[in-house]
């Protein structure tokens, strides 16, 4: 089994790259684009269950592998689309569902997927990562100064100080490698955008110059493979992007994602309170649907009822021990009283500045 994983990942790389070159039928790319789908929200969901960045530290190549991916496809899918106007009953089902009979309106939803992955989340990632990556680098010398301190205190043993190196150096690389791999994100965006405009202009100049269609049908055939090619790809580099920037906002914690969304919100209960009485209010607007804000409210107000505030525990400060006194203790006037002290025992006065020489009782 080990072999075989060791073989399929160069084998795969190879095949992607040749993918760019050789024709594929086009059950094989219905095959291929639900398997790009199905791998992009398998890293979404392990980017969201992860309890620090450096638990997905492969992230930054599987990224450019994804992209590697993705575009191969979208050559291999444009190629069907001018040469056979057929690419497959998954971009064929994926243009009906999305322009429903207007192109206007499947433009329109392809333009806002793009602009969300390349001006929103893509951006927004590059500067995360982009900014980890030098505050990183920044602290290196504090962080290996503070292993080195605590391996000359003795809190440490050597193997504990190289391991945590090994981590200061690899969580360097990764944010640096994420500031790379967002570049990546962003150029298969901008190359969707390059790729749908071509199938639209090839595919019209194709369809009337070549096969003698009418303007109009050619519009209506090649816009529909065109619109539903560009949304085969676009969504799954819509997940790599909420992937890219869900690990690098991601901070250190003890749990994955949810139980700390879940725990964090729900530790105090007024601000829920306060969102589903305000929820409520604005049923008070004119016009407004009623129903609607009236649940929201109910399930907020239900929910802060159901929440069990966490307190934060503070460990209990331990107060100091009292010093000893330094003045004896006065005999009884009856004798010796409850306390014995005995003479010959000189080293129960080293807490007193002078031993009691007036003290004459003996200890039988």
């Amino acid at each position: 089994m080990g072999k075989l994983t060791k073989a399929a990942v160069p084998i795969g790389v190879v095949s992607i790259v040749l993918m760019l070159v050789v024709p594929l039928p086009a059950a094989v790319l219905d095959l291929l684009l639900g398997f790009n789908i199905a791998a992009s929200l398998l890293i979404l969901l392990v980017s969201m269950n992860i309890t620090r960045p450096l638990d997905f530290a492969i992230f930054p190549s599987l990224v450019l592998i994804a992209t590697l991916l993705r575009l191969a496809l979208n050559v291999s899918s444009t190629r069907l689309v001018l040469s056979d106007g057929y690419a497959g009953k998954v971009i064929e089902a994926f243009g009906h569902f999305v322009i429903g009979g207007s192109l206007i309106v499947g433009l329109v939803i392809f333009i806002i997927l793009t602009i969300i992955q390349f001006v929103v989340i893509t951006n927004g990632a590059g500067r995360v990562a982009e900014v980890g990556a030098r505050f990183t680098l920044d602290a290196m010398p504090g962080k290996q100064m503070a292993i080195d301190a605590d391996l000359n205190a003795g809190l440490i043993n050597e193997t504990q100080a190289r391991k945590r190196r090994i981590e200061v150096t690899a969580e360097a690389d990764f944010y640096g490698s994420m500031d790379g791999a967002s570049k990546f994100v962003k150029g298969d965006a901008i190359a969707a955008i390059i790729v749908t405009l071509i199938n639209l202009i090839g595919g019209f100049a194709i369809g009337v110059l070549q096969k003698g269609m009418a303007p109009g049908e050619a519009v209506s055939t090649y816009s529909l493979l065109s619109v539903g090619d560009g949304l085969v790809s676009q969504i799954p580099a819509l997940l790599i992007s909420t992937a890219t920037g869900l690990i690098v906002t991601r901070s250190a914690a003890q749990g994955d994602m949810g139980s700390d969304l879940l725990a964090q919100l729900g530790r105090n209960k007024q601000p829920v309170r306060i969102a589903g009485i305000a929820s409520i209010a604005l049923c008070l607007i004119p016009g407004l649907p009623k129903l609607p804000f009236l649940l929201i409210g109910g399930l907020f107000l239900l929910a802060a009822s159901r929440l069990r505030p966490t307190r934060t525990t503070t460990p209990p400060t331990s107060s100091p021990r009292p010093r000893p006194s330094r003045t004896p203790p006065r005999p009884s006037p009856t004798g010796c009283g409850s306390t014995r002290w005995s003479s010959r025992s000189p080293s129960t006065w080293s807490s007193w500045s002078t031993p009691p020489a007036a003290v004459t009782c003996w200890t039988g």
